[in-house]
């Protein structure tokens, strides 16, 4: 699986090029690094016979040098490859984050598999970029440099060394296969789990109340069993192939010295074309270890290449298709038109047929039993949902990919909230609305109580803690309210609300039913008294 490359421009392209460059040089360094020592014992061995102790201290500064040296080299390496980590999350995270914006609807999957796909497994590329792809470049390219650094002291030492990689080639094969299919099952099954997990802890309250603890618990027990499985046998692979390069990097390093020990002695059973020296032995010796070490690195971050490649695989799937819409702010609205809509909320579900009009302004309600498909309706002319059947149209032409987006203000039932006062989470609907504003539009949503009790500056979270569900339901609406798109899109407006604060917002619907369109999905009988239009489902 090649590696993603969302689009970016010129001199990010440039950029990440070098990093990549980078890390594979400073690795290949290290490699290099290693001469020195080598060197530096040669010469010391040489010296030591000859009693040369300018020779020998000279050859210790080399052995010296070479620990901080190559410390150094592998410290900036890691750096380079964290960076070229992050610039290559932050490239995929760019692609990847407005496909998901909308996706549980329109294709039927859970948000907490989404959520894995958007964090964990972006996530998992950062030791595949930063550790395992700059090493395997370094294992193709610094073990052949090794061993023909090897021959120049040994011919028969690299030869011994160069074997030893065709059976280890073969066994790595062999291990990489069965690795990809493992890890792309154990990254499946962690997602499945998280998805699961996240859901039904959106459903706690339901769960609780029909009793479906038990039930829940097995199933989420089995999930969790399987994701163990799994991940024992990506695991377990890991481990066989670490232990591969371990056995032929011992293997060879005891070949070479076996050989260099008889060919010193001079008992080798055979005849070779060379004549081998104490410190040529010893360099040979030193640079033996060094062979296969880039090999080793490659073993510790092949876990990162199961779980990495996986992962690229599943947000390349997530990546197919027809590019995200985009979409600009617009003010211009004629009306729109919907014939026989359908909708397909999920697999196997249908809503519709559902006809309706409205025109630059008006009041129009979709009513029916819960369950029935109001809110998906509001979703399909949101542009969150696309219809499965039947015909709309928007401005007397047809109707575009992205629906009422840019056009439309939406406040659902469930409300983002941010950590924030409750003035700029209202404010967020409009950018430069004044505090007179802001507090105009609060109070039309039933928040004047609470702005007098606790005013403009009271500090929420994310989730809104301290607040009732109709206060945060009527946040949502004030920062509709308080936007100028020519449509609201208003989910249950008047759920949770007293009598008296329901019946204050639906004089102001009204009221904005006379300068733009209002759609409300609602069972509230008063407002859909007040609408000029009543679409009935189900």
């Amino acid at each position: 699986m090649p590696a993603i490359s969302p689009p970016a421009r010129p001199e990010r392209r440039k950029a990440l090029w070098l990093l990549r460059n980078a890390a594979t040089l400073l690795f290949l360094a290290d490699a290099a690094a290693a001469l020195p020592f080598a060197l530096g014992l040669a010469l010391a061995v040489q010296n030591l016979i000859s009693e040369q102790w300018d020779g020998i201290f000279l050859g210790a500064l080399l052995v010296a040098l070479s620990g901080p040296l190559r410390a150094t080299v592998q410290a900036r390496a890691a750096a380079a490859g964290v960076a070229l980590a992050s610039k290559t999350k932050a490239r995929t995270r760019a692609q990847l984050y407005p496909r998901l914006l909308a996706t549980g609807w329109a294709q039927g999957r859970l948000a907490g598999a989404e959520a894995a796909t958007a964090v964990s497994q972006v996530e998992a590329l950062e030791g595949l970029e930063a550790r395992y792809r700059p090493l395997r470049t370094t294992a193709a390219i610094a073990p052949l440099l090794i061993a023909a650094v090897v021959a120049l002291a040994s011919p028969v030492a690299a030869l011994i060394l160069v074997a030893t990689l065709v059976p280890f080639a073969i066994g790595m094969a062999l291990a990489g296969t069965a690795a990809r299919v493992a890890a792309e099952r154990q990254l499946e099954s962690l997602s499945m789990l998280t998805g699961l997990f996240v859901d039904r802890v959106r459903a706690l309250p339901v769960i609780l109340h029909f009793g479906a603890a038990p039930r829940l618990a097995t199933q989420l027990e089995a999930a969790t069993r399987e994701v163990a499985e799994r991940t024992l046998s990506t695991l377990r692979i890991a481990f066989v192939s670490g232990g591969i390069i371990e056995f032929f990097a011992a293997l060879s390093v005891a070949m070479v010295a076996v050989y260099c020990g008889f060919q010193l002695l001079g008992i080798l059973p055979f005849h070779v074309p060379e004549t081998l020296t104490l410190p040529e032995a010893f360099f040979a010796l030193a640079l033996a270890g060094e062979f296969y070490l880039p090999f080793r690195r490659l073993a510790a971050a092949y876990h990162d290449r199961q779980v990495g490649e996986a992962a690229e695989a599943a947000i390349a799937a997530r990546l197919e298709g027809p590019p995200p819409v985009k979409f600009a702010p617009q003010r211009d609205f004629g009306g729109l038109v919907a014939r026989k809509l359908e909708v397909a909320p999920a697999p196997g579900a249908r809503v519709g047929p559902v006809d309706l009009e409205i025109g630059r302004t008006g009041l129009v309600a979709l009513t029916g039993p819960t369950g029935a498909g109001k809110s998906s309706i509001l979703f399909a002319l949101a542009g969150l949902l696309p219809p499965a059947a039947g015909a709309l149209a928007l401005d007397g032409g047809d109707w575009p990919e992205a629906g009422l987006l840019g056009r439309a203000a939406w406040a659902g039932q469930a409300v983002q909230l941010f950590p924030g006062t409750l003035a700029s989470n209202i404010a967020a609907g409009r950018d430069g609305a004044t505090e007179g504003e802001v507090r105009a539009a609060a109070e039309a949503a039933g928040l004047g109580p609470l702005l007098a009790r606790r005013g403009g500056d009271l500090v929420i979270d994310a989730r809104g803690s301290g607040l009732s569900g109709g206060e945060r339901r009527r946040i949502g609406l004030a920062r509709a309210l308080l936007t100028d798109a020519p449509v609201l899109l208003l989910d249950e407006p008047t759920a949770d609300l007293d009598r008296d604060a329901a019946t204050a917002v639906i004089t102001r619907l009204r009221a904005e039913a006379q300068q733009r369109a209002v759609i409300v999905a609602t069972h509230d009988p008063h407002l859909i008294a007040a609408a000029e239009q009543v679409v009935a489902l189900g």
